[in-house]
């Protein structure tokens, strides 16, 4: 968990309410996670009738978001004001609205917890408020994991569910949907549907239930492709070609494209070996022995041209000097150029 997160989290699961919280940043996940235990926990179901309020930002100005939280309880210890899209606060950003947030940062009314959910972006650290905001009230800004970060969010939540996840399996997950944390979790509550939790999580079980090929996918052709096996490669690219709804040729070249451009990366690493590349590319150890491999059998020079390539295959697939060639004809080329 997000140590920002996991500091907040000491506190409410001890009844301890801050009286402002300000949630911003890239990753919404934790913004999500602790506002909606905010909402859930701060107030027994009888209190919240009276006594919780959301709001959204756009639909809200700062004065009437403050008047909420200017407000005293009725028959509970506190009250809650829950500001969704703190972002879009039609005044946030503006003299009059960032004052009176200040000012009631600097004396809230201490039976009252107000959250702010500033989603996607962060305060500008120039204005006042943004100066500010960390002294007034609990602030965590949320960035987006790295890559070597993903494997253990999801043994940890996993383990949090009392549940055993291969780590092979992590990071085929992980791989397949990228740095999303929201849409990680829904991932990895798809697959622990009607799961034994006495059952350890496999890379089949995985792969049926989160729509990957068994055979032929994305993970497949990389593999074939670090390898060098052309066979094995022609063949995944003629699936591909066969099946382009469950395979589009642009998600795929994006992939091999993130591959790729870190394999170059590696190149310019003071430790090649696994260990060395985990943390010079910040990702798994596991993962860290494809880049190690790839290193080996594509030079520099040659890492360059793919990348370069790469780029331009994205743009023909989005209709730039395309010409007549289909998108399997188009990965067709792109595979076997990676190759030579």
């Amino acid at each position: 968990m997000d140590a920002s997160a996991k500091k907040i989290f000491e506190r409410l699961n001890k009844g301890k309410y801050d009286s402002v919280y300000l949630l911003q940043g890239e990753e919404t996940y934790y913004i999500d996670l602790i506002s909606n235990f905010i909402e859930t926990n701060a107030l027994t179901e009888t209190e919240k009738g009276f006594n919780q309020v959301i709001l959204y930002g756009k639909d809200t100005p700062m004065a009437t978001i403050l008047t909420h939280a200017k407000r005293f309880p009725m028959m509970a210890e506190r009250q809650v004001v829950i500001v969704r899209e703190a972002q879009d606060i039609p005044d946030l950003n503006k003299e009059t609205g960032a004052k009176l947030l200040l000012d009631y940062m600097a004396k809230p009314v201490p039976s009252t917890v107000l959250v702010l959910c500033h989603k996607h972006k962060t305060l500008d650290k120039r204005r006042e408020l943004g100066k500010k905001a960390e002294q007034l009230a609990t602030t965590a800004t949320f960035k987006k994991p790295y890559d070597n970060q993903l494997v253990e969010f999801v043994m940890e939540y996993m383990t949090a569910k009392k549940y055993w996840l291969d780590e092979e399996a992590a990071r085929m997950l992980t791989e397949y949907v990228g740095n999303d944390l929201n849409r990680l979790v829904n991932e990895i509550d798809k697959i622990l549907i009607d799961h034994n939790p006495n059952e350890p999580i496999r890379v089949t079980e995985v792969m049926a239930k989160v729509g990957i090929s068994r055979e032929y996918n994305i993970f497949e052709l990389q593999r074939a492709l670090i390898s060098k096996d052309g066979l094995q490669a022609a063949k995944i690219v003629n699936y591909f070609e066969a099946n382009p709804k469950k395979n589009p040729a642009i998600p795929t070249v994006a992939f091999l494209y993130s591959f790729f451009s870190k394999v170059l990366a590696a190149h310019h690493a003071p430790d090649r070996s696994p260990q060395g590349l985990a943390t010079a590319l910040k990702i798994s150890p596991y993962a860290a022995k494809d880049y190690a491999a790839a290193v080996q059998r594509y030079p520099q020079q040659k890492a360059m041209e793919i990348v370069s390539l790469l780029s331009q295959t994205d743009l023909k697939l989005k209709g730039v000097n395309s010409g007549n060639e289909g998108e399997g004809q188009i990965l067709k080329e792109l595979v076997f150029r990676i190759l030579v």
